[in-house]
Formats: C-alpha cells, structure tokens, sequence
C-alpha cells in the first residue's frame, strides 16, 4: 500500500541487517495505535498484505487480469473479529506491492437494516467469452461466485449456504449482484467456498466449480456452460484427514517435471480442525481428472503398526488394574464408563482411529463429567512412549489444578454472598451506566463460580451483551502480595471489558476473561503495592457477541490461585508429577502420539488420562499404549500438506495465471487462536505469494513450493552477511547478525548434537527456534518461547515435518517479517509457517544445540525492501518504491 509512514526513515531503516526498528510496547491498546501510522506498528509486516484495519480471512477471488493481479478476502469492515462477512479487495502489479481498493461485495441488508446475507469464500473468473451474457463480447464480464451464507433473518433461506453470482464490468471496481441469486441450491446448510476454472479436454469446454460440504469431507463438482446453470458432476471425499470440516477446495492441472506430456491434477481440501500441526490446515491430493470424476492416486489406505510392547490395548472389557476416578451422580457412570467403550458413544460424532475392541471414550454422559483414569505403574525401559490419542484440544496446566479450591487468604466483599435484597450498591459499590443496584450481584450465568452470586454483567443491567457502564468497590487496603478472584465471559484486549485494580485513580492491573462460561482462576501480583488503598473495578463497555464479563470471589492473600486445568489430556507421571503431556486436535479421529523418555530410563511411571473439561470438545479419546525404540509416526503426517505450520489455511490459487502456472496464497492464521492474535487495529496476514509445481519424487508426483520469483526485487544482496563454519557448542549463543524483516539461508551440520538449529527474533527473554531433531529425523520450528505466547492456550507449539539429512547436513530457507516465519526446506517440497509475536524490537540471531556439538556450515542473511507500507520516494515526477 502507498500510505505514508510519519517517520519517513523507518521502512528504510528496517533494510539494514542489525538495525532494531522503534516498536510501540506489546501492551499498547488499539485505541493506543490507532494514532500510530501501519509501518510503526508492533507485529505490522512489511512483506505479507494486510489490511490498514479491521479482520481479514479466506484470500478469495484470486485473479490475474488484464496485468493486474487482484486479491479479494473475508473481511470485517467494521471491526477486528471474524463477523459482517464480506469481500474486501486488493491489487498488485506483482504480487508484492499492494493497494487496497474499496469494500467490493458487502453484506446483505434489508429494508429493516438487518444483516440477511453474509459474503462468505469463493473465487472470480474472467469470462472473455461473455458466455454469461452479462457482459458484452466488446466488454466482457469479470464474474465472481462466492457462497451466500444466510442469516436467520433471511426470510426464506434461513440458515442455509448456497453459490451465489456477482459481476463485475470495469476490470473489478465495482460489482453487480446478479437478480437470480442464488445460483446453485442444495437445501445445504454447509455448501460452500466455490473455486470455478475453464475445463477443455477431451469431455468437452465448459465451467467447472468445486466446492465442498464441509462437515460430510466431501468436495462437489459441477458443470455450467454459463455460470449460471449448474449440473452436478460428481463427488470426491472422504480421503486421507478427516478430523475436522473440509473447506476451500482447489483443483487445477500441473505437468510433472515440466513435462507438457505429463501432466496431473491437483486436488486441494483445507481442514480445521484436524491439520498435521493442529487446528487449520491444508491437505492435497495428486491424481487425474476426466472432466467428470478426480481420482486421487495419492490417497493412503493402509496403515503400518508401530513396533514396540503393548502396555495397555484397552480390549480385555474392563479396565483390570487400572483405577478410574468416575464423577459420581452421571446417569451413564461418566466420564469413563464402567469398561472401556466399543466405540462411537451416544450423541457422539462417529469415533474412528483406535485400534482392536476398545478404547478409553470420555464421553460417557456427554462433555459434562470429570475425571481421571490411570495405569498401574510400570518401568521405562524404552526410548519412546507411543500412543492413540483424540478428543479435545485442552492441554494440561503446568501448577494447575484439577479441582477449584481457592486460594488461603482474606475474601473481599463476602464473595457477593450478601443477604437476599441487599445489593451491591448497599454494600458500597459504585454502579454507572445500564448497571441497575437491584440486578447486582447475579444469581444466574457462568460456571464454576462459588456460592450463589456474583458479578455478571450480562444480566447486571436490561441489555444482556450490549450493557455498558462500570461497577467499583469500596476501598480497601492492601496488606498481603496477591489479589486471586474468579473470572470469566467475553475476551476484550482493548481494555473495553476488564476488571481492573485501581489506586490513586490509576489502572496499575488488569484481566479480561476467555470468552468461556467457565470462571478460572485469575491473580494479580501486588506485592509491590502493599500498604496502598485499592478499588476493584469492572469495566463493561463492549457490545454484541460475548460483550460481558463474570466475576467472583476476591481473595487477598500470600499465593496466588493455582489455575484450574481444563485440561482433556494423556500424562506420564513420575513421582507423581507431570513429566510428559499430550491433548487432542478436537477430533473424533485417533491419532499416534510420542513421547522421548530415553531422560527417564528406569523410571517408574503412571499414565494418567485426564477429562476435567465440561464443555465444548470436553472429553478425551486414548488406546493403544506402547514402550518403544522408535517414534510412532502419526497418520496425519503420511498424508500430503500443503504447510505442515499452524498457519497457512484456506489456500488457493489464482485464475487467469496462464497454462502449467500456478500461484498459491493462504491466510497465514489459524481458527484455534484467530480472533485473539495480540495485534492491534488489523487483525490477519496473508502469506507470501508461492509459485507450485509438481515434481517427481519416490512416492510419486508432490508438490514443491518456493516464493514466487518476484521476491527477488526486494534482496539487498550488497547488505547481505555471510557466515561459514561456526562451530555450535552445546546450548545457546547469539550471531554477530541480526534483522527481522529478511531472508535465511543456512546449512547445518548436525554433528554430535540431537537438535541443532538457529533462533530468530531473539530478545532479553525470547527467540523462536528453527533446526533439525536428529533423533526423530523432522525439521522444527520452536515458538514456545517466542515472545508472546499467554494470548491464547492453544498458541505455543514445536511444528515438526519429516526431513532426512544428507551427510549429516540439513538446509532450508527463512523468511522473516516481524511477526512471522516461513520456512522452505527439502527442496521445497516441506515448508513450516507460523506466527511468532515477539518482543518489542526482538531481532537478534543466534544458534543452538543439544545434547552435543554442532556446525553451522553456512548462514546468509539477506535484507529484504519493504512492500508494503513503505515511503512513496520520487525520482524526478515519477513514484518509485526501493
């Protein structure tokens, strides 16, 4: 985009390798950096597109017309969570340097002003044929179908999906609602997300849509000779992952080894959840298309049995020495059951993955029960843990506990257990705005409060989500090192919908909850403030959707709380503590777990499976436990991916690109973390732009991905740094290099180490870690320790993909841009993407190792020129980017 930053100097100051750019602090609010120009904002990037504000999703309608290259996505013009679906639109003349255009397909509206059509995913075609007729053979169409997701408003296709059309006559500025929407209609409440190209083969010419319906795995094709008229074709689905919807699919023809003779076709199915590195992720298949029917040579039908002994199968019919710790009072003995299940329990989607007669399903009675199953003790004489696991994504809490007891102390404000008709307000609370005394404190919403009432700002006052107003306490002295309370409701990082702790008419802490039901445990350090006089106050000023927050039970005392850990887990326990964990991908699928306990050799273990989560996804799946020499490899990962990171989905091609070319974007984000990712007035990154092929490989014609050429406009290859035969010891040091917005290229020599690599985007305390495990042969990208990791439960993750060394050597190439890392290795055919948001100014590059010594044999590390958000220099009267 060519918006002008207010220091002029920063884009370029950004260029040179060692430079720290001036970053706003990782607390600034959104209001805070609405004032702040997108260049100059923490976690803005300056190579992948975003938009000036508000939420991006799916990259839709991708096509190269007429020279231009046009870029149309999901988005919110109207704030920086997923809703108001609509087409927001962009374009390039080189698929790097972007100008966003005005809102191109905006929701649907009645004549009442509500919202009754939302514009969700599809594509866009040029229709130089004018065999739509809704152009002229003179000025022809471009033509966009996209899926009419319809609201409950809508008086006559309430709930349901269909394919609608738009056009467009002036090259995509503006677009036409065609009258006779919808234009395909299967009485579906989840087809969607259609990518239309031109077939010419032997069948015929013709349109050719696929799209899918999503929670059935199933893509559907059909024919139009007018992209109007649609005929069904046929059906392709369920193959390879399954465990979560199927969307975004894409098929298009590449020649194998650019061989024009050769030629296959690629089927792509995005998923969430249910991806190899988990939540949202893109699959693809190779095979053959005759124009009615794609057959997939690359689906997996077999699966091969991990070696190793077999602890516990679960196939005996009851659980024999294993103690189970079932909630007591569950019509149907939940969470476990009396014996282990057979399979798929009832209202549960089908369970499928375990293996023999039995599993350990806690689903008995629903989500809702809690408890603990574990294993006799046994001794580790193996490297390697393996096992099945499934259900849902809760991981274990490190300190935290199973139960909700609270923290010793002093209670503040008699937990809002005041007698019946005695208020808040009688009690010396301060309320404003729709906060009524009468409706506070609550007796309704939320769980895991205690007692019987508590702050809800729901119900605190006649509007439900959309109350807005504060509710302060009497004053009170702070005479112990930590404040604990119980907090729930709506997630707000904005400071609209908080509960704060105020002295001296200053904010000095604050919490918001997690968009749950559930209350947690939340505390705030205050030994610093002892002796001070304190209020408590809540803070409503967020509306709509979880637009309130639930509050309870304010302890003053010396520890904090210990935080209740819903999780839904595998633990290996040694002594009795946590050592070892594993979650599910919030999947009815089973899949191979493992776990490196060559550290615990003759150890004494338990295997504890834990379900203390009540709600969505809130049960565990596990079988087939084994000790072992080797990783068990999962299923997903046998299977064809796209991205083997936690963020590159919905991707697709563009149209229009020309024969044997394709491009390639996905929307660097994932549906597990998506609305709570901390940046500020934007919300979404689209990846960089990846040029796809085909290539000959021993399991048959794969993928390969490189960015597209292009990037090689923005190399500063005279500031380029090279670095050769570094020797790595064991542990962590930093190089004499840095930078944040560059490309990588570097060579390892494992040596004697188990893992070696490099850290990018280090600071005081953190760095994102990319290297090899040689012990399970994988490439890995580490961002446990990245910067900001406490957003969201479900972001830190180590992303792993199979790699072999050669000679001992591995090589890939990274690029960087503040806040994220694309990683290409094994000649393009693996890459890794993932969001990192590090500290302000992190930019330091290191190296690292294992367990022994390594190499870096080679390390290039190249400034890359800003392309978006970059100053408008001139030279003479003409624009010119560096």
């Amino acid at each position: 985009m060519r918006h002008l930053p207010t220091r002029k100097t920063l884009a370029a100051a950004a260029l040179a390798v060692g430079v720290t750019l001036p970053l706003v602090p990782a607390t600034a609010t959104p209001s805070v950096e609405a004032a702040v120009e997108p260049a100059d904002q923490q976690y803005r990037p300056l190579l992948h597109f975003t938009p000036e504000k508000n939420w991006m999703n799916d990259p839709n309608g991708m096509v190269l017309h007429k020279g231009t290259y046009h870029l149309f996505f999901q988005h919110n013009p109207s704030g920086t969570r997923w809703g108001n679906m609509s087409w927001g639109h962009a374009t390039s003349p080189d698929l790097l340097h972007w100008d966003e255009q005005p809102l191109a397909i905006p929701q649907t509206f009645d004549d009442q002003g509500r919202a009754v059509e939302d514009i969700f995913s599809g594509s866009v075609v040029s229709d130089p044929m004018n065999s739509s007729g809704l152009g002229t053979a003179d000025d022809p169409p471009l033509v966009a179908l996209y899926t009419s997701s319809y609201t409950p408003d809508h008086p006559t296709m309430a709930g349901r999906q269909a394919q609608s059309l738009a056009y467009s006559l002036d090259d995509g500025q503006t677009w036409t609602k065609y009258a006779g929407n919808p234009v395909l209609d299967r009485g579906s409440r989840n087809f969607r997300d259609p990518k239309v190209f031109w077939y010419d083969g032997p069948a015929g010419a013709y349109w050719v849509m696929v799209a899918v319906e999503a929670p059935d795995h199933k893509v559907v094709l059909y024919r139009s000779d007018d992209l109007i008229d649609w005929t069904h074709l046929s059906d392709f689905g369920p193959a390879n992952a399954t465990g979560g919807i199927w969307e975004c699919p894409d098929l298009f023809p590449l020649s194998v080894d650019g061989d024009r003779d050769d030629v296959k076709w690629v089927m792509v199915v995005n998923l969430n959840p249910g991806s190899v590195a988990g939540g949202s992720g893109g699959q693809y298949f190779v095979g053959d298309f005759d124009g009615t029917t794609f057959t997939s040579e690359s689906t997996v039908t077999e699966e091969p049995t991990p070696a190793g002994t077999v602890l516990e199968g679960f196939d005996g019919g009851s659980w024999g020495q294993w103690q189970v710790a079932n909630e007591p009072g569950n019509w149907r003995d939940g969470p476990f059951g009396p014996a282990p299940a057979a399979g798929t329990l009832p209202g549960q989607h089908p369970v499928t993955g375990f293996r023999g007669s039995g599993l350990v399903n806690g689903f008995h009675d629903g989500d809702w029960p809690v408890g603990t199953l574990t294993s006799p003790e046994f001794t580790i004489d193996k490297d390697f843990v393996n096992f099945l696991v499934g259900g849902g994504r809760h991981p274990h809490v490190p300190g935290g506990q199973l139960g909700n007891e609270p923290p010793a102390g002093e209670l503040l404000f008699d937990g809002f257990e005041y007698p019946d008709g005695v208020t808040m307000a009688d009690r010396g609370w301060e309320l404003t705005g729709d906060f009524e005394p009468a409706r506070n404190p609550s007796t309704q919403g939320g769980d895991y409060y205690l007692g019987s009432k508590r702050v809800n700002t729901f119900e605190g006052g006649p509007r439900g989500d959309d109350n807005t107003g504060t509710l302060t306490s009497p004053a009170f002295v702070i005479d112990d090192d930590h404040v604990s309370f119980l907090i729930g409701g709506g997630k707000r990082t904005d400071g609209s919908l908080q509960a704060e702790l105020v002295v001296d008419g200053e904010v000095l802490r604050s919490a918001t909850g997690a968009e749950a039901g559930a209350l947690n445990w939340s505390s705030w350090d205050v030994s610093a403030l002892r002796g001070s006089t304190a209020r408590v106050r809540i803070v409503d000023r967020a509306t709509g959707g979880w637009g309130h927050l639930t509050f309870d039970h304010v302890v003053l005392g010396p520890e904090p709380a210990r935080v209740r850990s819903d999780e839904t887990s595998v633990n290996l326990l040694v002594d009795g503590e946590v050592v070892r964990t594993a979650t599910g991908a919030n999947s009815e699928t089973l899949d191979w777990h493992s776990w490196d306990v060559s550290d615990l050799d003759g150890k004494q273990a338990r295997v504890q499976v834990v379900d203390n989560n009540r709600f969505g996804w809130g049960h565990v799946l596990a079988d087939e436990l084994r000790l072992a020499d080797e990783p068990a490899r999962t299923r997903l990962s046998a299977y064809e991916w796209l991205d083997w990171g936690r963020d590159y989905y919905a991707a697709v091609t563009f149209s229009g690109a020309g024969d044997d070319e394709r491009v390639m974007v996905g929307w660097m984000n994932n549906w597990d973390y998506a609305n709570d990712i901390p940046t500020s007035t934007w919300r979404s990154s689209m990846s960089l732009p990846r040029e796809v092929r085909l290539v000959t490989t021993p399991e048959g014609p794969r993928l390969h991905q490189e960015v597209v050429p292009q990037i090689a406009s923005l190399r500063r290859r005279r500031a380029a740094t090279r670095l050769r035969d570094v020797t790595i010891e064991q542990g962590a040091a930093t190089l004499p290099v840095s930078g944040n917005v560059v490309q990588l290229d570097a060579v390892i020599d494992v040596g004697s180490a188990s893992a070696a690599g490099i850290s990018v985007l280090g600071g005081a305390t953190s760095a994102t870690r990319i290297g090899y495990d040689a012990r399970r042969q994988e490439l890995v990208v580490d961002r446990t320790e990245s910067g900001n990791v406490t957003f969201h439960p479900a972001f830190p993750s180590r992303d792993r993909a199979p790699l072999t060394a050669r000679d001992g050597k591995v090589s890939f190439t990274v690029y960087l841009d503040r806040a994220s890392v694309e990683v290409f290795s094994k000649d393009g055919l693996t890459t890794i993407t993932d969001q990192v948001f590090p500290e302000a100014g992190a930019s330091s590059i290191g190296v690292w190792a294992t367990d022994g010594r390594a190499e870096l044999t080679s390390l290039t590390v190249t400034p890359l020129a800003p392309a978006m958000w970059a100053p408008v220099r001139t030279r003479g009267n003409a624009p010119w980017r560096p």
